[in-house]
């Protein structure tokens, strides 16, 4: 098995679910790890040939700690996928989810470093306005940013060489977009297969879990937390992980959709209620993370972490037990990076 990159998914679908069959199918053709992590809620009878299925008993069996002590029934268990995509030895995590089908393009070869349009130092920008006209943006940009005209002209922008060790791939059909769009705006859409743009220190863009490439360096980084709002579990992190990259020279990398989606079921007035932190908060919670003081180094990546969620803690978005959890998290992670 070519171990290098892993795909990681949670899920509480069926093994005929035909996004996992797809992905379990060319996973084994390309000898790829690909892993989906059950929860409490998941068939019990769960098997794909392809895909290595963890049910809650056989997390709860790892000789780790987090499992033990992350909450069921929370998407926050993706967490535990991460780390037996490490334990596999990953040099590169892919992590996608049960209702996003892959592209082609999908399959391709991944490159950490590219040569791309970039945006230094803008504060918030809707990346989307970059691959589409339509007027729409990515969950858990702060409202007051949607209509934001001050976005330098695509021609302008500077091309650079980025570090991007984290990567955001876009999806079309069924974008990832918050519920005030779903319950005001027409979907589908889709956006342009081209371009590629790289967001560096200063500028701000939430990205989501979705479709996101994460390379070695940065796997402290792919926390997903597990004490706040479920719709923001994967935009706070996105938040993080944005900060501790600037102090790493790193950059965001935003790129063309790999996959479509055909949404699972949601109650969208319930996923609007839950983003509400988000719509309020979310503005704040960068501005305490723009004025922490954190400390470059792939070394102090944990420890930063760790800062920032204090912080988050501190001023009441995330409750304190996070903390906890964290460390666990932490601790696991360098228990198995120690064994590679």
């Amino acid at each position: 098995m070519n171990s290098q990159i892993a795909i990681v998914i949670t899920s509480i679908a069926f093994d005929h679910n035909n996004v996992l069959q797809k992905i379990a199918q060319e996973s084994q053709a390309r000898k790829l790890y690909f892993t989906v992590i059950g929860d409490e809620i998941s068939p019990s009878d769960f098997n794909l040939e392809g895909c290595d299925f963890y049910s809650i008993a056989r997390q709860e069996a790892l000789d780790l700690s987090f499992p033990k002590i992350c909450p069921k029934r929370h998407y926050a268990r993706k967490n535990i996928g991460y780390l037996l995509a490490i334990q596999q030895g990953a040099e590169i995590i892919i992590e996608t989810d049960d209702d996003n089908f892959p592209y082609e393009s999908f399959w391709e070869k991944r490159e950490r470093y590219q040569t791309v349009s970039s945006i230094p130092n803008l504060g918030w920008c809707n990346v989307y306005k970059y691959f589409t006209d339509a007027n729409i943006w990515p969950r858990g940009l702060p409202l007051d940013e949607v209509n934001c005209q001050s976005l330098p002209d695509w021609d302008t922008l500077e091309i650079t060489l980025a570090n991007c060790p984290i990567q955001q791939g876009l999806a079309n059909d069924n974008p990832d977009v918050d519920a005030i769009y779903r319950l005001i705006f027409p979907l589908p859409q889709s956006f342009n297969n081209h371009r590629r743009i790289a967001l560096a220190s200063g500028s701000w863009c939430p990205f989501n879990s979705q479709n996101t490439t994460w390379w070695a360096d940065a796997y402290p980084l792919l926390y997903l937390p597990a004490y706040c709002s479920f719709r923001m579990t994967d935009i706070w992190r996105s938040f993080i992980a944005q900060r501790i990259a600037w102090e790493n020279g790193w950059s965001v990398l935003f790129h063309q959709p790999t996959v479509y989606q055909e949404r699972n079921e949601h109650n969208l007035m319930r996923d609007f209620q839950e983003e509400i932190p988000g719509y309020i908060h979310n503005k704040a919670i960068a501005k305490t993370l723009e004025n922490l003081k954190l400390t470059p180094g792939l070394h102090k990546l944990s420890e930063n972490l760790l800062v920032c969620y204090e912080a988050l803690v501190s001023m009441g978005f995330i409750d304190k037990q996070e903390l906890n959890l964290a460390q666990a998290w932490l601790d696991d992670l360098k228990k198995l990076q120690s064994n590679q």
